[in-house]
């Protein structure tokens, strides 16, 4: 299907895409659910991958990322999650669903618990709302993740990301609720809110409770006055330094207790105030959570296609799996390029092994039996040709592919 790529430059360019559709280059579209338990309609930001517009390869489905103050963060995780996918073919970061939930009372949804009174920079209205987090967590849960689910190209793998109160959020969905996501991501939270209640509880369920297979990234921003460092503000008891002097109590905890099986990863951002550091907390979030997933191959990997690569990724993506909870696939444009640059070199046993891999790993695509019949027309195997491109038309009509049975027929 595909022409030989020479190079591994090639190899890297073949993969990556932007969207674009009518000379505009979109990132996502919106949604709407109505929830009965917030008793609203939610406007709901939607990103979906689209890294092959040709429309070559199989359908893919994806993991998702959950963000909170969506109308804030939903363009920098998707130019993110973009960039770092496109790199390597997507070897090297995964492709992700992005859904953004922007607020309608944010302080409602956001704050776990009810308060009395109305804080500094706090309205006595927005006080009163106080402590609907939970109804906000089973909105999530029991509204629109299954929305999302039902429409939308989803795998089970979830992460959430938090800033501020929205981190707040994220810690207190990781205690009690932890199963509804894989990862969270916790930016300069509020862990001060309700003189500390949640910072306690966490401290308590991290004591007894286990989080296998669980990862949390926690970003702290620089909200000091000047002349005060890190060692200072720990013994500091003023109202003004009660914000990180919570989330460095939190972070205290979380480090010594590597009993709970808890991924984790603190990282402080001296140069970045409250506002500045959600930015660089996602990057290194990311980069975080998903450490195990790049898939590491060399040049001469590339070049010397042999049955020591073909093991080598098998058993990556066999990892990959073990990770995410359920089958992660060799990305079929990968395999489909290894497998002409094999039958290019004429290493005729690999580009056989690897085209068969793509038709085991995606038997709905027409490519993958176009391509295996490639591979039986370079061996002068007129036969099996014929039969595999008449296999790939009958799945989906493709001009290139017609013209090779065509002129199969008439020779």
């Amino acid at each position: 299907m595909k022409k030989i790529l020479l190079s591994f430059t090639l190899i890297i360019l073949s993969f990556c895409a932007i969207a674009q559709k009518n000379n505009k280059i979109e990132i996502g579209t919106v949604d709407s659910v109505y929830s009965k338990i917030l008793k609203e309609q939610r406007k709901i930001l939607i990103h979906i991958p689209n890294s092959d517009q040709s429309g070559i390869f199989s359908k893919q489905r994806y993991p998702v990322i959950y963000i909170l103050d969506g109308d804030a963060h939903f363009n920098s995780i998707v130019g993110m999650i973009e960039q770092l996918s496109a790199i390597g073919g997507n070897t090297n970061f995964p492709e992700m669903i992005v859904i953004g939930i922007p607020n309608t009372d944010r302080t409602r949804d956001l704050t776990p618990t009810h308060i009395n009174s109305a804080l500094p920079m706090m309205d006595s209205i927005a006080a009163k709302n106080t402590g609907g987090g939970e109804k906000f967590i089973s909105f999530i849960e029991k509204e629109l993740m299954p929305h999302i689910d039902s429409l939308y190209p989803t795998t089970p793998y979830r992460m959430l990301i938090g800033h501020s109160l929205g981190g707040l959020t994220v810690i207190n969905t990781l205690i009690h609720h932890t199963n509804l996501f894989n990862a969270y991501v916790a930016i300069d939270p509020s862990m001060w809110w309700d003189n500390k209640k949640l910072l306690m509880e966490t401290k308590n369920a991290l004591a007894i409770n286990k989080y296998p297979n669980v990862s949390l990234f926690l970003g702290i921003a620089n909200t000091m006055e000047k002349g005060m460092d890190i060692t200072k503000v720990k013994k500091d008891k003023s109202d003004i330094t009660k914000h990180i002097r919570s989330i460095l109590e939190l972070d205290n905890y979380m480090s010594p207790n590597k009993q709970n099986q808890l991924k984790y990863q603190s990282k402080y951002y001296n140069d970045d105030d409250h506002n500045s550091v959600t930015l660089i907390t996602e990057y290194d979030a990311l980069r975080f959570i998903f450490d195990y997933y790049k898939l590491k191959l060399t040049m001469s990997d590339y070049m010397n296609i042999n049955k020591v690569l073909l093991s080598k990724i098998e058993t990556h993506y066999s990892d990959l799996s073990k990770k995410f909870g359920y089958e992660v696939k060799v990305p079929e444009g990968l395999i489909n390029t290894l497998g002409y640059q094999a039958l290019g070199v004429k290493h005729f046993e690999e580009a056989e092994s690897l085209f068969k891999l793509n038709v085991a790993n995606y038997p709905e695509s027409f490519n993958v039996y176009d391509s295996l019949g490639d591979f039986y027309d370079a061996k002068k195997d007129k036969a099996n040709a014929i039969n595999l491109y008449k296999k790939a038309l009958s799945i989906k009509e493709f001009p290139e592919t017609r013209k090779k049975l065509d002129n199969l027929q008439v020779n």
